[in-house]
């Protein structure tokens, strides 16, 4: 999610515009206003609220059908900013001194820890969690708390569960790093209690890419 100090500036609003426009990669209006559940004039005016603050880009598109051309507004540079992540001169640098103190794959041994160790934790306040469903909400809540931006998304239907993650604090440390991202998959299965595949897309029609994290039922 947004970094702390957001919830405590920004009206629930603007977050709740600014999390639409994170997931979707931007929004004319009128679906935005949709998918908020409030008017349009409502939601144009939060929008253009954060566009005279820099942190949406507004343009316009045409119409499916005949019209006037939709207003579009989407995340701006200095809103991707108000996401969490790994300070990118500190704990990198000390990988790589770990690195040159301690051996070539010392940097994977000290991840492997970490992953092991946040494995118990999750483990532990999903413990009380009785079907996969539950546990993958809370989860989701869970890991939102810890600077992702993810959602869980359920098909009863098709009767599958899928965490879907949009950001990552880790992101640069996994391009770095790339074998920590099957430590932490690992350490999913283990805190869950099930068969995790991780499958990153492509956004369709312009969406940011994301991850999917699927859940295998029992």
């Amino acid at each position: 999610m947004f970094l702390p100090a957001f919830h405590d500036l920004l009206r629930p609003q603007w977050l709740a515009a600014l999390s639409e426009l994170k997931v979707s990669g931007g929004l004319a209006v009128s679906d935005l206003s949709r998918r908020l559940d409030s008017s349009y004039m409502t939601v144009k005016q939060h929008c253009e609220d954060l566009t005279k603050l820099g942190y949406l880009k507004r343009s316009r598109v045409p119409r499916t059908e005949i019209g006037r051309p939709e207003i579009f507004y989407r995340l701006s540079e200095k809103a991707e900013g108000m996401f969490p992540g790994i300070p990118e001169g500190f704990t990198l640098d000390m990988l790589d001194q770990i690195q040159r103190a301690f051996g070539e794959t010392a940097p994977e041994r000290l991840l492997f820890q970490y992953f092991q160790e946040r494995e118990g934790e999750w483990k532990a306040k999903l413990s009380k969690g009785t079907t996969l469903l539950y546990k993958a909400q809370l989860f989701t809540k869970i890991r939102s708390q810890e600077g992702l931006f993810i959602r869980c998304l359920h098909d009863p239907e098709a009767g599958t569960t899928t965490l879907r993650e949009f950001h990552h604090p880790f992101a640069r440390l996994f391009a770095k790093h790339p074998r920590a991202i099957e430590m932490e998959r690992r350490a999913f299965e283990g805190a869950l209690g099930v068969k995790v595949s991780r499958k990153p897309a492509e956004g369709a029609d312009g969406a940011p890419p994301y991850v999917d994290f699927i859940l295998a039922v029992r």
